[in-house]
């Protein structure tokens, strides 16, 4: 579920955040052993994931803090965010920043849009898929990738948990006033944590990610928010070409 979780395709980097501090299980439990996978960490995510299928109209938006490593191990961070429009099952808005790049995608049902405002270009492709067939089809033909994309993906047949090989409950913390459940997986060479809002609302407000294949163990952490009544119109997913932009074509990468 991991490999594509919260890319942020802007970023020449990895990005990633200072370590964590291990939190105790919640009261009156035993910490689960090592590589245990808890079956209520599990439906968590599941639970999650069919309440994000419910949401059709909506605003989210992300705050990424990374870590770059360097050859001496000596690590810097960095920051980029990402806001997001958007409208199931086919429409979506999304701006992508950081101090030295922006670029805005744009799909209206029917046209892709790529836009980068410094360099004043932007290209097209004609498509009329879901948004779970943008997803593949970016990533498959042309090495992209939008911010957030794998919350589009739990809740479906996709979020497949079975190369899970360790989730447990870690306990509550408040983000940003909410209370939520946080939960600790391992995958691979991955580590990653979640934290879900308790009650009818499950929504992921932070996520944090581990690398465990570089021993310097860079970390990322995403906040996120989410407007559930969002005021936008429709037409912010028309692309208008600003005065003096150049349009160019969208070449798709090389096989491999």
């Amino acid at each position: 579920m991991v490999r594509r979780l919260l890319a942020l395709g802007l970023l020449a980097m990895s990005l990633a955040a200072p370590g964590t501090q291990a939190q105790t299980a919640p009261g009156g439990t035993a910490p689960p052993a090592a590589n245990a996978v808890d079956p209520a960490a599990i439906q968590a995510l599941k639970d999650m994931g069919t309440y994000l299928l419910t949401l059709k109209r909506f605003g989210v938006s992300t705050e990424v803090t990374g870590e770059r490593v360097l050859a001496d191990g000596q690590k810097l961070q960095h920051t980029a965010t990402a806001e997001l429009d958007v409208v199931r099952p086919n429409r979506i808005r999304t701006v992508m920043k950081t101090a030295y790049s922006q670029r805005q995608l744009t799909y209206d049902g029917k046209t892709v849009t790529l836009y980068t405002p410094a360099q004043k270009v932007y290209g097209t492709l004609a498509f009329d898929g879901t948004l779970g067939a943008l997803i593949d089809l970016l990533e498959e033909k042309y090495g992209m990738q939008i911010p957030l994309e794998d919350l589009f993906r739990f809740g479906t047949p996709e979020a497949t948990f079975d190369k899970i090989e360790s989730a447990m409950n870690a306990g509550q913390d408040f983000i940003d006033g909410d209370l939520c459940n946080h939960y600790a997986f391992r995958q691979g060479k991955i580590d990653w944590q979640i934290w879900i809002m308790t009650g009818a609302k499950p929504l992921p407000r932070k996520i944090v990610i581990t690398n465990r294949a570089d021993e310097a163990r860079p970390q990322s952490v995403h906040l996120i928010d989410w407007n559930l009544k969002p005021t936008f119109k429709d037409a912010v997913f028309n692309f208008t070409p600003p005065k003096g932009t150049t349009k160019i074509q969208i070449v798709e990468r090389k096989a491999k």
